[in-house]
C-alpha cells in the first residue's frame, strides 16, 4: 500500500456547516502530504451511512479517522464504537450549540472501552497534526515531515522572541 496513492486519514463531519472548521485538518494533512478523504456522515440523520463508513474504513486503507461534530456531537463516539481505528474527535461550536460545551463534553466523556482522542473546540488543525503523528509511528517519511513542521514552529518562536526582546517598550 503506497502512502502516496491511498487515503490514510478519513475526515468526516456531521454536516456541511462543519466544513469551515474541518478545513484546518484538510490543510495540515495537505502540508504533510498525507492522503485523505473527506465526507459528511451524520450520526443522527444518516446512521446507516455512519455505520457503513466506520465498518469499512480499515478495509479501505484508512489508519485514522478525524470526526468533527457540533451540538450533541455523537459522531466521533459512535464511529469509535464501530471501528478499531483511532478516532480523533473535533468538537465544533455550531449554531445550535451551548457555547460549544455540549460538543466538547459529548466527545470527551466517552465510556471506558470506547476511547476518542479529543482536541479543543474547533481545533481541527490539532486533530490533523495528531493524525499525522499517529501515522508517523510507522512511516519514516511522515515522521520526517512532522519533525520538520515542529522545527518550523520552534524557529517561529525564536524569531518572535528576538523581536520582542529587542523592542523598546
Amino acid at each position: 500500500m503506497s502512502i502516496e496513492n491511498t487515503a490514510l486519514v478519513g475526515i468526516i463531519m456531521g454536516s456541511k456547516s462543519d466544513l469551515p472548521v474541518m478545513q484546518d485538518a484538510i490543510d495540515i494533512l495537505k502540508k504533510f502530504n498525507i492522503p485523505f478523504e473527506v465526507s459528511i456522515v451524520s450520526a443522527h440523520r444518516t446512521p446507516e451511512r455512519m455505520f457503513e463508513y466506520a465498518k469499512s474504513a480499515a478495509a479501505r486503507g484508512l489508519k485514522v479517522i478525524v470526526a468533527g461534530a457540533g451540538g450533541a456531537a455523537h459522531l466521533p463516539g459512535m464511529v469509535a464504537s464501530i471501528t478499531h481505528l483511532p478516532v480523533i474527535g473535533v468538537p465544533v461550536k455550531s449554531s445550535n450549540s451551548i457555547d460549544g460545551w455540549d460538543s466538547v463534553l459529548s466527545i470527551l466523556q466517552m465510556p471506558n472501552g470506547i476511547p476518542v482522542a479529543t482536541v479543543a473546540l474547533n481545533a481541527a488543525k490539532n486533530a490533523g497534526i495528531l493524525a499525522a503523528q499517529i501515522l508517523a509511528t510507522s512511516s519514516a517519511p511522515v515522521a520526517e515531515r512532522v519533525l520538520a513542521y515542529k522545527e518550523e514552529l520552534r524557529r517561529a518562536v525564536e524569531t518572535n522572541a528576538k523581536e520582542v526582546e529587542t523592542t523598546s517598550f
